[in-house]
């Protein structure tokens, strides 16, 4: 996309840099990006969630430096310099996560340091950030954030709800030990939630229902 002087902060163009993303661009049902994450983070929605805030600022910012970086950075090494920008970024959130959060950083692990491989993080840096200016490059970062988040968020109420009966940790069903609420009627966490290969086949049924109502997403035969 091409620069533009004379759009306002929230021009149209600009308020569809965020919102796209959360449907018709979306990075992971549409662009098909950043599923490594959607399988391996969302067993719980905190962790879901956390992931989610982390990709997201570090997307967002780290599409605006690179913005403010773009006349300077020469073409050849300019995959250099924006990994060591998510780096830097991502080094950052997870001390900040240490600090602030420690036991979901340490459940989260390698996975918050892998977010310097994202696709969507070095996908929005050289297919936007390099140019254009760093608000619209803020905004693009910020949407496509949110709605990698709104995916890792949908997958992980499934699968921590009918795979442990709760929601952030808070028991919904009922107490599964003791029997209490639709334990007692025989119900039985379906562990099946837990593993890997169902959060495929959540992301598979979301991008299915998505294509069902949003029918520009159908390929054209």
């Amino acid at each position: 996309m091409a620069e533009n002087n004379k759009e306002g902060l929230f021009s149209k163009s600009n308020i569809k840099l965020i919102t796209n993303p959360f449907n018709d661009d979306n990075p992971v049902t549409v662009q098909v990006l950043g599923i490594c994450s959607a399988l391996a983070v969302t067993v719980q929605m905190k962790n879901a969630f956390v992931m989610a805030l982390s990709v997201t600022a570090v997307v967002a910012f780290g599409n605006v430096i690179v913005s403010l970086l773009r006349n300077l950075i020469p073409s050849r090494i300019r995959i250099i310099v924006q990994l060591v920008v998510a780096a830097a970024l991502v080094i950052l959130v997870d001390q900040v996560l240490k600090a602030y959060a420690y036991d979901i950083s340490k459940q989260l692990s390698v996975f918050v340091g892998l977010i310097i491989t994202n696709c969507i993080l070095m996908g929005r840096f050289e297919a936007f950030a390099l140019g254009n200016k760093p608000w619209p490059s803020f905004l693009d970062g910020l949407g496509n954030g949110l709605g990698y988040g709104i995916i890792l968020l949908v997958v992980a109420f499934f699968r921590e709800l009918f795979g442990s009966g709760k929601l952030f940790g808070i028991e919904i069903f009922g107490n599964s030990v003791e029997k209490t609420g639709l334990y007692a009627t025989g119900y039985v966490n379906n562990g099946f939630m837990l593993l890997a290969p169902m959060a495929l086949v959540m992301v598979g049924i979301v991008i299915w229902v998505q294509r069902g109502i949003n029918k520009k997403l159908i390929e054209k035969k």
